[in-house]
């Protein structure tokens, strides 16, 4: 199946600039997503992660020049390796050095998309989002790209399906010419009773998080409302350094900003919000029962993905990555089982996992399980822990053919490669060697080092550490093609 491509040579002034955030570090779909490859990176949905999939929704419409994606040093990588295996070209991956929520994350792109041009028309998406294009869809496009382009800020409103209390509401009012309608107000998240009264009252809509605006209305806006975070954001794109496919923002400028967000900043305050309701299927993924809603139920209305066995069960959603699980006789259960950690509660009330996050990030011994994965992935490919123990660890390493690691060297540890499937290329101080199945190289304690996969198809290495010290940090990189230190 060929991907589509955005035209690049078709670019003009009329085409809209969609601006990706990609930066969250999302906990609630615990013990899956964690701040080092959280939910808008992972197969949820199917074949591709929800970040892909904006992407490729994006990439269908011919209104959209290639996106700028917003997100942070963390995630460079996942960024443009998603991307490159859609075949997708974005015009840009600006990194943020300090979380400072969508107001100034947002501004920043909108400059970056600015440059060059006397204005343009934005277009902002979160990267974590599940939605379904169908005629509703565009015809809520439609409408905000014609309520952007006569002046307005304009959110989306979701037409909601139930008394959801973890959504902010936005109350409509009247429509213009263009068929978007005026925001009245803002309200926080309900509780259940609220939102109800809000639902029954036919006026009120779930803030979707996504926006369309003109660049120089939504900047002009800026600098009358949080004049501060304006000129720090402003300051911080034009110190923006170039590096390899990524900008990065000047640290210490954009450091200045407010940490805000653009609700509060900017569409709660500004005289030209404007609200386009939309009867379209859309989800945040914000938690467990989102994704079992998001897909198709067996017929006793569970879901269940990965090597998983049930019986006697109902309502209830099941995945594992790794390890076979079996649940008898229970209902309405989440048991969500990661390579080394699981969850069980109750499915309906699956919004406190975020609270369990937090409790497990409050004790230093629990911390590691919210922050990585016992698979850590990097630009060549990635490594997963086997086993550990004092003075050692094994671990397997799997390179993408063609690419190759940095050459690099350890102060503190030695290491024992064995080759399990594909070919390596090894570099040992002056000597380069080739290694296939079944045959290994020790790699000594201070050698200068090089792993590569000059193969088609996956190189996959178990990797024997030993020393006195076996911390990622000791890697002391002396080249490296993806700009590592």
């Amino acid at each position: 199946m060929t991907e589509p491509e955005f035209d690049s040579e078709a670019s003009g002034k009329n085409r809209i600039v969609p601006i990706v955030l990609a930066g969250g570090t999302g906990t609630r779909l615990w013990p899956m997503s964690r701040s080092s490859r959280p939910k808008q990176f992972l197969m949820l949905t199917g074949e591709h992660s929800l970040f892909q999939n904006t992407l490729l929704r994006l990439a269908q419409d011919p209104r959209y020049d290639a996106p700028i994606v917003v997100t942070n040093q963390d995630y460079r990588f996942l960024v443009a390796e998603q991307a490159s295996e859609l075949g997708l070209a974005l015009s840009s991956i600006v990194l943020e050095p300090v979380a400072r929520n969508t107001a100034p994350a947002i501004l920043a792109a909108t400059l970056v998309a600015l440059e060059g041009h006397d204005d343009r028309i934005v277009h902002v998406l979160p990267s974590d989002h599940l939605i379904e294009v169908d005629a509703a869809y565009i015809a809520a496009l439609d409408t905000a790209e014609a309520a952007a382009r006569a002046g307005a800020l304009v959110t989306f409103g979701i037409t909601p399906t139930e008394p959801a209390t973890g959504f902010g509401y936005i109350e409509a009012g009247i429509a213009d010419a263009t068929g978007a309608r005026t925001v009245r107000r803002f309200v926080e998240k309900p509780d259940k009773e609220r939102a109800q009264s809000m639902i029954d009252a036919g006026s009120f809509f779930w803030n979707s998080g996504m926006f369309v605006f003109g660049a120089n209305v939504f900047i002009t806006e800026c600098e009358a409302l949080i004049e501060e975070a304006a000129t720090a954001v402003k300051s911080a794109v034009e110190g923006a350094v170039k590096d390899l496919d990524f900008l990065r923002l000047d640290s210490e400028a954009f450091g200045k900003a407010p940490d805000i967000s653009v609700d509060y900043a900017i569409f709660e305050r500004t005289a030209l919000a404007a609200v386009v309701p939309a009867a379209i299927s859309w989800s945040d993924l914000g938690s467990w029962d989102a994704v079992w809603k998001s897909r198709v139920h067996d017929a006793q209305d569970n879901l269940q993905l990965g090597p998983v066995t049930l019986n006697a069960m109902s309502g209830s959603l099941v995945i594992s990555e790794k390890h076979h699980i079996v649940v008898d006789g229970l209902d309405d259960v989440a048991v969500l089982a990661s390579e080394d950690a699981v969850y069980v509660g109750k499915l309906s009330s699956a919004q406190s996992v975020g609270a369990m996050v937090k409790h497990l990030k409050s004790d230093p011994a629990t911390r590691p399980l919210t922050e990585t994965h016992q698979t850590s992935y990097r630009p060549w490919g990635g490594y997963a822990s086997v086993l550990s123990g004092e003075r050692f660890q094994v671990k397997r390493l799997f390179v993408k053919p063609g690419k190759r690691l940095s050459l690099q060297k350890h102060f503190h540890r030695s290491e024992h490669w064995v080759v399990v499937r594909g070919t390596a290329e090894v570099q040992v101080n002056e000597e380069t060697r080739t290694l296939r199945e079944n045959e290994s190289v020790y790699i000594p304690q201070g050698a200068l080092h090089r792993l590569s996969n000059p193969g088609k198809i996956v190189l996959e290495l178990i990797e024997v550490q030993t020393g006195s010290y076996l911390g990622e940090d000791d890697i002391v990189r002396i080249e490296d093609e993806f700009g590592r230190n």
